[in-house]
C-alpha cells in the first residue's frame, strides 16, 4: 500500500565523499533543492565499506534516510534499516543504478529532491542472503566472478566498461563449475544463477518483466549451460532483452533457495561481493518502507 507524504522535514543524507564529477554535482543541487525547501538536512559521509549500515542504525529521530550512492551504498543501508519504519529515499550515484532504475526514478535533481520530499511510501519486500539483505539480486557463477575481478581503478575511470573488460577476462579463463540449486525444495542444475528481486539487471536490462519488489516472493534465472559459447549467447539475449527467448534459460520463483558449488565461489549481492558458497537465499515479505516517485 502506498502512502503519500506531507514534506519530510527532517533528512539524513548518508552518502560516499569520494564521488567526483557529475555526481557531486547532482548531490550538490539535491542537497540545495531539499534545503531550499525549508527541510532541515544533515549529511553523513562514509569513509570505508559497512559505514553506511552503521550510520544508519545510528540514525534516530528523522522522516526519512537518504541513501546516496550506488546499489552497494543502498545495499548497507537497507541492512541497517530491517525492522525499523523510517522509509528509505534513494539518490542515485552509482554505475549501474539498477535500484533506482526498478523505481523509475531518474538521474534529475529535480524529481530525486521531491521524492524525497513527498514521495509515495511502499512496502516491499527484500532477499536475505546468508544473513545479509539485498534489494535487487543476488548472483552465483559467471556473473558474480566478473563483480569479484573487477578493478575498482579501471571502474572509476570507465564505468560499465571496467565490467565489459573483466568479463572478456572471465570468458578466456573459463573457469565453469556446475551449481546445485534448490528452490522450495525442487533440484535443479545451472552454470550461473541470478536470484531477482526485481526486473532489471546491471541498469535496464530485463531479467524477468513480470518482478516487483512488491511481490513476496524471488525470481531465479538458471542459465543452464556452461562453456564460453553458451555465456557469449546468454549476455547477447540479456543485453538485448531477449532472455526469454531461450530455452536453456529457466526463470523459477520462489521463497527458499539454495545454491552449492564449488567452495568459496563469490556470490554478489546488489553489485558487491559480500559472502561466498554455500548460499541460503530466502524472501522477507514486506522488509522495508521505500519513498517512491509519484
Amino acid at each position: 500500500m502506498e502512502t503519500p507524504a506531507q514534506q519530510r522535514r527532517h533528512i539524513d543524507v548518508i552518502y560516499n565523499p569520494t564521488a567526483g564529477g557529475r555526481r557531486r554535482r547532482r548531490l550538490q543541487a539535491v542537497i540545495a533543492l531539499l534545503q531550499g525547501s525549508g527541510s532541515e538536512v544533515t549529511l553523513r559521509p562514509t569513509s570505508r565499506p559497512g559505514d553506511a549500515e552503521a550510520l544508519t542504525r545510528d540514525t534516530k529521530d528523522v522522516d526519512v534516510i537518504v541513501a546516496a550512492g550506488g546499489d552497494g551504498t543502498i545495499n548497507e543501508v537497507a541492512n541497517g534499516l530491517l525492522g525499523r519504519d523510517t522509509p528509505l529515499a534513494l539518490l542515485p550515484m552509482g554505475t549501474a543504478n539498477v535500484i533506482a532504475a526498478e523505481i523509475g526514478l531518474s538521474a534529475a535533481p529535480q524529481q530525486i529532491a521531491g521524492t524525497i520530499l513527498r514521495g509515495a511510501i511502499k512496502k516491499i519486500s527484500l532477499g536475505r542472503v546468508n544473513g545479509r539483505v539485498f534489494i535487487a539480486m543476488v548472483g552465483v557463477g559467471y556473473d558474480a566472478r566478473v563483480v569479484a575481478g573487477v578493478n575498482l581503478g579501471l571502474k572509476h575511470l570507465l564505468g560499465k566498461g571496467a565490467y565489459l573488460v573483466e568479463a572478456i577476462i572471465q570468458l578466456i579463463a573459463g573457469a565453469d563449475h556446475l551449481l546445485d540449486v534448490t528452490i522450495d525444495g525442487i533440484d535443479y542444475r545451472a552454470a550461473s544463477v541470478v536470484v531477482a528481486n526485481g526486473r532489471y539487471y546491471a541498469g535496464r536490462y530485463v531479467l524477468d518483466p513480470s518482478a516487483r519488489f512488491t511481490q513476496p516472493v524471488l525470481h531465479v534465472c538458471l542459465f543452464e549451460r556452461s562453456g564460453r559459447w553458451n555465456f557469449v549467447r546468454y549476455s547477447a539475449a540479456l543485453f538485448n532483452n531477449r532472455i526469454g527467448s531461450l530455452l536453456d534459460i529457466r526463470i523459477v520463483t520462489g521463497t527458499t533457495i539454495s545454491i552449492s558449488g564449488e567452495a568459496g565461489e563469490p556470490v554478489q549481492l546488489d553489485g558487491d561481493v559480500s559472502t561466498h558458497l554455500p548460499a541460503h537465499i530466502e524472501v522477507i515479505p514486506d522488509a522495508i518502507n521505500l519513498v517512491m516517485p509519484i
